[in-house]
């Protein structure tokens, strides 16, 4: 049987079903802070930089943006809802001059197929309630330790919106689920397309 927790296993990766968080700024103190408190908020098991070796067979890495900048994305595993083991990732997308950085915490794609978790019914989008429900989770224990502006959550969802834009309202029609920070509070507006 395959294994949604394998690191060398390539049919696990693919692309992210994911929480993306806006930094709000370019510093790397806003992003260590939010990755920080995102890593333990989802019970990620370890912190590894390579994905050609399983856990056992590499040295940790520090869970900083350090580490996070030199391997460009930061590997563990993490248990879904479901209960099943799985792998799991984190990325930094730096804004530059022009916009704010994201986190983004994602399940690849190929271990949520392995996993058994049905994203995709043919429409033209990817959707889960189940990780949706999850991600939500983990973003509302980020919130407690590192308040952000907005989070977004679904399939490749990074940079789909900005909290600027947004102005404190969450769109009435939402292709993705969105976590929107207003007077200190975090309100969900889950995907309704």
């Amino acid at each position: 049987m395959s294994n949604p927790a394998s690191f060398r296993d390539q049919s696990n990766w693919g692309d992210g079903y994911e929480l993306a968080i806006e930094v709000g700024s370019t510093g790397d103190v806003e992003l260590q802070t939010l990755l920080s408190a995102l890593w333990p908020a989802a019970g990620v098991r370890g912190c590894f930089g390579r994905r050609d070796r399983e856990p056992d067979e590499q040295d940790e890495v520090s869970c900083t943006v350090a580490s996070l900048t030199e391997h460009g994305h930061l590997l563990g595993q993490v248990r879904l809802p479901t209960g099943q083991l799985a792998i799991c990732g984190c990325r930094a997308v730096r804004g530059g001059d022009e916009s704010s950085d994201w986190l983004d915490f994602y399940i690849p794609t190929g271990a949520l197929d392995k996993a058994g978790i049905v994203y995709w019914d043919g429409r033209p989008f990817f959707r889960s309630a189940v990780i949706d429900d999850w991600l939500v989770g983990i973003a509302t224990e980020t919130f407690k330790q590192a308040p952000f502006s907005l989070g977004l959550v679904g399939w490749m969802v990074s940079g789909g919106a900005d909290a600027s834009t947004l102005a404190g309202e969450l769109p009435k029609k939402r292709d993705m689920g969105y976590l929107l920070s207003r007077g200190g509070v975090l309100h969900y507006g889950a995907a309704n397309t």
